[in-house]
């Protein structure tokens, strides 16, 4: 039989062995592996690797003991929320901001794994894993690999595909699935709702159910992860300044690399994740009140929106960038002098310019925007 998802789909469990023997001596996987069990030699660190035999094996054994390392080193505070109303016998689609291209993911599945749930799959550009190594190592940690820069019709095919293989991980296989709210990291703060990303999921829509109680029947999460201080911030900043110029913005070869490094290891502060209850009521609501499908989707796309900037847990440095930036100082209950300087010491030291401390502000003001207008 053909393997119809071969070309997106993480690795089946008797496909893990061979995986680990082709990355156990990677340089990358062995700092991995060193940096979550540094109390271990290099061979039984090897040992550990190889043991793994299916794929929740090594989300658990390997992947979990990393995300947790990183915690307890660069984390001062990990909370989560909502999961208790979370029903262990259904699976679900969270729909989240996007900060970090690895972390967002790894810090939710560690939240589930806490409450006795399910690990997810999660979708990932093909553009993070161009070397082999980073491709064995996103299909051992149940991603799915979405094609980006196709041609129309390529991508309207690889799109259906996609949405086919997330509603059978939903109804069949009782795995829930993690997709970002749009394509790419929120760099500038203001977390939106790509309407592309919902049009793809209705493109499986099956026969007898309308687009919005197909994505009914797919139990979509709203989601919101907030770092008291994004590892990543300063790696941002020329991505904003190139599109505030109205230029095209290029990627060096190792800048993804060294987001993904610097995600892992970079000092955070405080992170919190907060789920929502699965959109229901809403998506009848909005059915009856709108017929084209384009305004559907557009109302679904504000009330994910709306969900996720309520959620967001707002901190000290947001509320400093919103005071700096507008000059009221209206917030300045919510933090200490000590911060504010800690702050403003960090801004100064990562952006060197007018232009890039505007941008600096923006990315730690939008939330408190987003969340006290329920913009």
């Amino acid at each position: 039989m053909e393997d119809y998802y071969k070309s997106i789909r993480p690795f089946y469990d008797n496909e893990v062995p061979e995986a680990l023997r082709q990355i156990k001596d990677n340089s990358l996987i062995k700092a991995m592996l060193a940096y979550a069990f540094p109390e271990s030699t290099p061979e039984e660190r090897e040992r550990k690797l190889l043991s793994c035999q299916k794929v929740s094996d090594f989300q658990i054994d390997i992947m979990y003991q990393v995300v947790v390392k990183a915690i307890e080193k660069s984390i001062s505070k990990f909370t989560y929320e909502g999961f208790e109303n979370l029903d262990p016998e259904k699976s679900y689609v969270f729909i989240s901001n996007h900060r970090d291209i690895i972390l967002d993911t790894s810090l939710l599945n560690v939240a589930l794994h806490n409450n006795g749930l399910e690990m997810t799959a999660s979708a990932m550009g093909d553009n993070l894993l161009r070397k082999k190594y980073l491709k064995i190592l996103a299909m051992l940690n149940r991603n799915i690999i979405i094609y980006r820069s196709l041609p129309p019709r390529e991508a309207l095919e690889h799109s259906k595909l996609v949405s086919e293989y997330i509603y059978d991980c939903i109804t069949e296989n009782h795995r829930s699935v993690w997709l970002a709210q749009r394509e790419g990291r929120t760099k500038n703060g203001d977390d939106r709702t790509q309407q592309g990303v919902l049009k793809m999921l209705t493109l499986n829509a099956i026969e007898g159910l309308s687009p919005l109680q197909y994505l009914k029947s797919l139990h979509i999460v709203p989601m919101a992860i907030s770092y008291e201080f994004d590892p990543t911030d300063a790696l941002k900043i020329p991505a904003l300044i190139a599109q505030h110029k109205g230029e095209a913005y290029v990627k060096t070869n190792k800048e993804d690399f060294e987001n993904i490094i610097q995600g892992l290891i970079g000092k955070k502060g405080r992170v919190h994740i907060a789920v929502g209850e699965p959109l229901s009521k809403e998506l009848d609501i909005i059915e009856a009140e709108h017929q084209h499908l384009n305004k559907q989707l557009q109302a679904v796309a504000e009330c994910l929106d709306a969900a996720i900037h309520k959620q967001y847990q707002l901190f000290p440095p947001n509320y400093i960038a919103a005071d700096l930036q507008d000059g009221t100082y209206i917030y300045n209950k919510h933090y200490t002098n000590e911060e504010k300087q800690q702050f403003q010491l960090r801004m100064n030291k990562l952006a060197e310019d007018d232009i890039s401390r505007t941008k600096f502000l923006e990315m730690y003001a939008n939330p408190v925007k987003n969340k006290v207008n329920g913009n």
